[in-house]
C-alpha cells in the first residue's frame, strides 16, 4: 500500500482528499502544518506528499526547500495545491523542484491522474537505479575474482616456496622471491582500492545530490609540482626515464589534489603499460581562458574506435592477445572522476601508431 503525506490546514479539503486516497487503497497520513509535515515525512518517508503552500508557520515553498535539502526527503515527490495561478508563483515551486500543481478547485481525475502520474515516476527511476546497482554487482562479481586471482597466486606459490624450503631465505633466490611476494601485495592492495573507489563513484554519480555536493566543495590545486611528482615517480620505477618528455605549466586546477593525484596516476600508468619502453611518453598541459587541458600521449598499442566508444569498467583491451595484466579499470576511474569535477576525459588512438589522452578541467 502507497503512503502518502497531506499536508492541508483547510479540513473539508483534507478530509476530500483523505476519502478519495483511501478509496483507492492509499495510506494516507496528515499534517495541518508546515513543521509537523516536515516531521512525518521523516518518520514516514511517504511515497509521495501533497502539500497546500498556503499553509500555517512554514508555507509550502519553505517544505519543499527543506526537503529538498535532507538526503533523506530529497527525491520524494511533491503536488503542490495552490489557488494561485500567477506564473510566478507556478514558477517558484518548479524552481525549488516541485513535480507537479493542482489548482483548487480540482476534480477527482486530475487528482487521481496527478498522483498516478508522480508515482509511476517514481517507480521508473527507482527500477533504473536498481538496475544500475545490479549492475555494477554483476560488473564486481564477474571481474573481483578473476583481476584479485593472478597476484594472489604469486604471494601464496612464492610464500609456498619459502616455507618448504626454508635455507632459501639465506640465498639471493630467496631475497627475490620475497621481494615478488611484497610487489604481489602491493598490486592485490591496489586492486581492492581501485574496485572499491569504483564502486564508491558509480554511486555517487547515480545520485545527484552527491555529485552536487562533491562539486561545491572548495578545492583548488596546482598542477605543475603535482602532475611532475607523479608522472616522476612512475617513469622512474619502469625504468623508462629516457622516455619522458614533459611540457608543464603550473596553473591552479579546480579540483582537490588527491583526486588531481589519481586522475593522473591512472592515465601515465596506461601509458607506461601499453607502450614499450624506448618510445617517447609526453605529457604536456595547456590552459584557456576557463579551461585547464592535461595530455598524454603515447606511441604503443592504440585502440581502435570500437574500444573507445566502449571503454566500461574492466575493459582490458585485447587481453588474450597482449597477455598484459591489469584491471582496465585506471581510464575508467580517471573518467569517472574527471566527470564529477564538470570536467571530461578524451581518448584519440591510431591502433599501432599513438594515443592521446587528454583531460579538461575548470581552472580554480
Amino acid at each position: 500500500m502507497k503512503k502518502v503525506l497531506l499536508i492541508e490546514d483547510d479540513q473539508q479539503i483534507q478530509n476530500n482528499i483523505r476519502e478519495i486516497l483511501g478509496f483507492e487503497n492509499f495510506s494516507i497520513i496528515t499534517a495541518d502544518n508546515g513543521m509537523i509535515g516536515l516531521e512525518l515525512a521523516k518518520e514516514h518517508a511517504p511515497d509521495l506528499i501533497i502539500c497546500d503552500i498556503m499553509i500555517p508557520g512554514l508555507d509550502g515553498y519553505g517544505v519543499l526547500s527543506t526537503l529538498r535539502q535532507d538526503e533523506s526527503t530529497a527525491t520524494i515527490p511533491l503536488i503542490f495545491l495552490t489557488g494561485k495561478t500567477e506564473w510566478k508563483d507556478l514558477r517558484q515551486g518548479m524552481e525549488l523542484g516541485a513535480d507537479d500543481y493542482l489548482t483548487k478547485p480540482f476534480s477527482i481525475p486530475e487528482l487521481l491522474n496527478s498522483v498516478t502520474a508522480q508515482l509511476s515516476k517514481k517507480a521508473v527511476i527507482e527500477q533504473q537505479s536498481r538496475d544500475k546497482l545490479d549492475e555494477l554487482r554483476r560488473n564486481i562479481t564477474f571481474a573481483l575474482p578473476d583481476e584479485l586471482r593472478t597476484p594472489l597466486n604469486g604471494v601464496i606459490g612464492l610464500s609456498k616456496l619459502l616455507i618448504e624450503d626454508p635455507s632459501l631465505m639465506a640465498e639471493a633466490e630467496g631475497l627475490k622471491m620475497l621481494e615478488e611476494i611484497h610487489c604481489s601485495g602491493e598490486r592485490l592492495y591496489q586492486l581492492i582500492q581501485n574496485f572499491l573507489l569504483y564502486a564508491d563513484l558509480e554511486l555517487i554519480s547515480k545520485d545527484p545530490n552527491r555529485v552536487e555536493a562533491l562539486r561545491n566543495q572548495p578545492a583548488s590545486s596546482f598542477a605543475k609540482s603535482i602532475i611532475e611528482d607523479i608522472v616522476l615517480e612512475k617513469i622512474q620505477r619502469s625504468g623508462r626515464t629516457l622516455d619522458l618528455q614533459l611540457d608543464l605549466l603550473n596553473d591552479q586546477v579546480q579540483i582537490a589534489e588527491p583526486k588531481l593525484r589519481k586522475i593522473v596516476e591512472e592515465i601515465i600508468d596506461n601509458a607506461i603499460k601499453f607502450s614499450d619502453s624506448g618510445t617517447p611518453i609526453q605529457v604536456i598541459t595547456q590552459t584557456t581562458k576557463d579551461t585547464f587541458k592535461l595530455s598524454v600521449i603515447d606511441y604503443g598499442r592504440g585502440m581502435t574506435p570500437e574500444q573507445i566508444a566502449g571503454l566500461g569498467a574492466y575493459l582490458q583491451f585485447e587481453r588474450r592477445l597482449y597477455g598484459q595484466s591489469g584491471s582496465g579499470l585506471g581510464l575508467v576511474i580517471a573518467k569517472r572522476l574527471t566527470e564529477l569535477h564538470r570536467g571530461a576525459l578524451k581518448i584519440e588512438s591510431i591502433p599501432g601508431e599513438q594515443t592521446i589522452v587528454t583531460i579538461v578541467l575548470p581552472m580554480g
